[in-house]
């Protein structure tokens, strides 16, 4: 793909700037990106679709797990003009990214953390937590991300995700660890799917 080991603490390619800009749930957004980082030449279709059909209150605490250069939280975060996004990632280009696309796009409710998977939020819970699951860094990854979010979740929190290859597999997952999910949106190969915690720390059926 050429964003080789996005999903290392740091990449090794040599940065190559770009920036992408988009309209998303109705509003102008500007993104700066790197070589090193997730999709820099542009959106991928997988994370459109869960910015499309994404549901997130006017006051909801986000987690955006593994943001890249931000986009699901800095559209999340818009969101919820009420609430707080709290966006992480391994990356520490991706990181340095996505801090400066907060201020470009005027998001004030909302912040970065450096470090892998759930590390940068421990004790920490959310009403929403997205994902755009990295599939090329093995289901064993997937489904710890899957299995970690449930302690991260308020009751009536969901966990939200976009997923291409696997989606039966994923979906499996999500079903044994919450009792539950559904499908939010389908599209050229890509599915979201949505698993919510229900009040007694299971999963909804």
């Amino acid at each position: 793909m050429g964003d080789d080991h996005y999903f290392t603490e740091r990449p090794a390619s040599a940065p190559r700037p770009g920036v992408i800009k988009a309209f998303l749930r109705g509003r102008n957004f500007v993104f700066h990106t790197s070589s090193g980082v997730f999709s820099r030449k542009g959106i991928d279709r997988g994370t459109r679709l869960l910015i499309d059909n994404m549901v997130i209150g006017p006051d909801a605490r986000v987690l955006d797990l593994g943001c890249g250069y931000g986009v699901l939280g800095i559209v999340a975060a818009a969101l919820a003009p009420e609430g707080e996004v709290v966006l992480t990632d391994v990356n520490r280009r991706a990181v340095k990214l996505a801090r400066r696309n907060l201020r470009e796009n005027g998001i004030k409710n909302a912040e970065v953390r450096q470090g892998d998977l759930y590390a940068p939020v421990e004790g920490e819970v959310f009403d929403v937590i997205l994902c755009n699951l990295p599939m090329s860094a093995g289901l064993e990854t997937v489904f710890r991300i899957i299995r970690q979010a449930r302690g991260h979740m308020e009751p009536g929190g969901t966990l939200q995700v976009v997923v291409r290859k696997g989606h039966k597999r994923v979906g499996g997952e999500m079903e044994e660890v919450f009792g539950n999910c559904r499908t939010l949106a389908r599209k050229a190969g890509y599915r979201v799917l949505a698993s919510e915690k229900d009040f007694n720390g299971q999963g909804k059926s």
